[in-house]
């Protein structure tokens, strides 16, 4: 399994997941033209791409959905309160599959599982995706990590997790009170400090890979969450039960490498 994140942010969102050819997207927020640059820039043809997934209905998620989908012929895979949230950005979809909530679904060769998060939309979810060898979690936009999430994310060889923000930026920035109560809330978006503490949680497992998203323009920085992931790094004990960990951080204007999972 091979795994890029395309780019992650505020202005656009994109995941590709890859396995014996195949791949699918993990949401779409980026133009076609512009998503056809990046896949080029990590060698790779839009025409390996077989469906895409929706994990909630913002437009940062969603703008390129109908576009691809029409394009290239591909379904896209969306609970129903997210479909229905999301018609209007998306326009006409060339298919589209209804998934539960909670029920796990086979797609392009993989066993895909959707799972609740916490955020302020319809239906929001998480996945985690098996090609019978590796397990990829993604879980973006949720201000918590609920016991529900850690138990899915636990077996995970790689995963992409949201580190939206650096609390001490976000409080005396220029954000209104009522947006940072938004973002600081159980519906919102996970701080830096939850992010990197929930990894070392899940470095008991297998976990080999993990590429913090959704990074804040106006309230983090690579610089910052790369201290922390220093700060992580050098806390963890030294274990030849454990195999080495991986961290790295997504951008939002340019695609991230093509990570190889063992």
């Amino acid at each position: 399994m091979r795994f890029c994140v395309l780019g992650s942010g505020s202005k656009g969102n994109c995941t590709l997941v890859e396995s014996c050819g195949c791949a699918l997207l993990i949401d779409a927020g980026f133009s076609g033209i512009e998503l056809e640059r990046r896949l080029n820039s990590v060698g790779l043809k839009p025409e390996i791409i077989k469906a895409v997934l929706v994990t909630h209905e913002h437009r940062d998620h969603v703008s390129g959905v109908g576009v691809l989908s029409r394009k290239y012929k591909l379904p896209v895979f969306i609970n129903a309160a997210t479909l229905t949230a999301a018609g209007n950005i998306m326009g006409n979809l060339h298919a589209v599959v209804e998934f539960e909530t909670g029920t796990s679904f086979s797609c392009a060769g993989f066993d895909v599982h959707p799972f609740a998060i916490s955020h302020d939309t319809a239906d929001p979810v998480g996945f985690t995706i098996n090609d019978s060898h590796n397990l990829l979690g993604y879980c973006t936009d949720t201000g918590i990590i609920s016991r529900l999430i850690a138990r899915h994310l636990s077996a995970c060889q790689g995963l992409v997790l949201e580190c939206n923000h650096d609390l001490d930026m976000l409080r005396n920035g220029n954000y209104p009170l009522s947006l940072q109560q938004r973002i600081r809330s159980q519906s919102g978006h996970l701080a830096n400090h939850d992010s990197l503490s929930f990894v070392k949680e899940l470095r008991t497992g297998c976990l080999r890979h993990v590429v913090m998203a959704h990074l804040s323009e106006s309230n983090n920085s690579p610089e910052l969450v790369q201290q922390e992931i220093d700060a992580l790094l050098k806390s963890l004990p030294r274990s030849d039960s454990h195999p080495p960990l991986n961290i790295s951080i997504a951008g939002q204007h340019k695609a991230g490498p093509l990570i190889s999972l063992p």
